[in-house]
């Protein structure tokens, strides 16, 4: 039963259960990352409004080295996103049934290799700091991408600004007031309730995955990547045997 479950969260063959099941277990994931990312390079690496309006400040106040560092992040984040087209088309083209699970055994690596990485900040602070800040950054653009294309762009994990302006959209619509009719027409204005749900799980697996992250790093340090990497190769480890098993 479990891994018939694993088999549907990743595998070729879609459902929109499958797709927001996935896509609640990744937003935990990316408010973990995020949250204990945060915490070790002092830095949110997940959404790219604040790196940006972050360059164009650096850039009209002079600080022309930070906005360097800007561009770098932002040019990591859209790497990570490249990486997963790569990924699945080249899988798709193979018909094979890991072509999303490849990307999450990707994350899981760079999760460990940031653990690495992080391990030895204290000695090479100046250089592994810069290189963990573009890791995450590429991992986060990795996650959203895969997402996205899995969902067909529904589902959001790694940023809640748009998840939470379409929870207030349909909020709004919620608690609308529909009046009699007007005219001969008839203007009834309806939530859309699933969606209304997905947007509160993602909301709230977000938080949780922040939460959970930020106090595993305080407690564990970079350890705390293991338990998260280890979480997305049992998820990505059906499809990737079905296809070993296929040759």
């Amino acid at each position: 039963m479990a891994l018939l479950f694993l088999q549907r969260l990743t595998g070729q063959d879609r459902t929109p259960l499958a797709n927001r099941q996935l896509g609640g277990m990744l937003a935990f994931v990316a408010g973990a990352i995020n949250a204990g990312g945060f915490l070790a390079v002092q830095r949110y690496t997940s959404h790219m409004t604040g790196i940006v309006s972050a360059i164009a400040d650096d850039l009209a106040t002079g600080g022309f080295a930070l906005a360097l560092a800007g561009f770098a992040a932002l040019a990591s984040f859209i790497a990570g996103a490249a990486c997963t087209a790569i990924l699945i088309n080249w899988a798709h083209r193979r018909q094979m049934q890991s072509k999303y699970a490849l990307a999450l055994l990707l994350e899981a690596g760079l999760l460990l290799l940031f653990g690495m990485v992080g391990a030895n900040l204290k000695s090479f602070e100046h250089l592994l700091i810069p290189t963990a800040v573009l890791l995450l950054c590429f991992i986060m653009g990795l996650q959203n991408a895969t997402v996205t294309k899995i969902s067909n762009t529904e589902i959001r994990t790694t940023h809640m600004t748009g998840v939470i302006t379409d929870l207030g959209l349909e909020l709004g619509r919620l608690i609308y007031w529909n009046h009699a009719q007007q005219g001969n027409l008839v203007l009834t204005v309806r939530a859309n309730r699933d969606k209304l749900k997905i947007h509160l799980l993602i909301l709230s697996l977000f938080f949780i995955g922040g939460l959970a992250g930020a106090l595993a790093f305080k407690h564990f340090g970079f350890s705390a990547t293991i338990p998260i990497a280890l979480l997305l190769i049992i998820v990505a480890a059906p499809a990737l045997l079905l296809d070993l098993r296929r040759g």
